[in-house]
């Protein structure tokens, strides 16, 4: 992986292509990050670099982390991640990141944290189908049978019940870059990606498989 960088959603529209053909696509605000740490091999046991993103102020910021941050002679920010890549000698500490490390055609993958919906029911969160709504059913929403009966003795692990919905680390692989406004950190990415408005996400390049 040569190229990664941190995004937030900014929302999801359409554009068209010189052919009339219409595209969805997610406006994600890409970058500008800043390198804060890198890990190498002899002391971390891994190579990553850990990237900082989004704006803060300053008075809500600890003072270990604003050490951190100086130490990279780096800005303050909100969020900090690592990302794998496969050139990490090209970046030093305080190195910028933006959206131009992306080309336009570019195969990448977009991870997030994906809606909560809370508790939600069977038919929400797994699809099931209703039973019948006249007044004598008694039975409308309910998950069902919970499956055996005195053996044995209890329910089988992978059971589709109501519970939490949403709200987990989601990647959605394989999504093209649109376009690249380099200018405002704009990347427009084809398809709909994890999260709600205004999350952060990091967008990989996408690994390829050997044939």
């Amino acid at each position: 992986m040569n190229k990664a960088i941190l995004g937030k959603k900014l929302g999801m529209t359409q554009i068209f292509t010189e052919d009339g053909r219409m595209i969805p696509v997610t406006v994600v605000e890409a970058g500008p990050c800043s390198v804060v740490q890198k890990k190498t091999l002899e002391k971390d046991g891994y190579i990553a670099l850990q990237v900082s993103f989004g704006g803060i102020r300053e008075k809500l910021v600890n003072k270990p982390r604003k050490g951190h941050f100086a130490k990279a002679n780096a800005a303050l920010a909100r969020n900090l991640k690592e990302l794998k890549f496969g050139n990490p000698d090209n970046y030093g500490l305080g190195s910028v990141i933006k959206a131009d490390i992306f080309d336009e055609g570019d195969i990448i993958d977009v991870s997030g944290v994906s809606k909560g919906k809370g508790f939600q029911g069977v038919i929400k969160r797994h699809g099931q189908h209703r039973g019948p709504m006249s007044h004598g059913s008694r039975y409308h929403r309910r998950p069902g049978s919970m499956g055996a009966c005195s053996s044995p003795s209890k329910v089988f692990k992978g059971k589709r019940l109501p519970g939490h919905m949403g709200s987990r680390s989601v990647t959605i692989q394989n999504l093209t870059i649109v376009k690249v406004d380099a200018e405002n950190n704009i990347l427009l990415v084809k398809g709909a990606l994890p999260g709600a408005r205004g999350s952060v996400v990091s967008l990989k390049e996408a690994v390829k498989k050997a044939n």
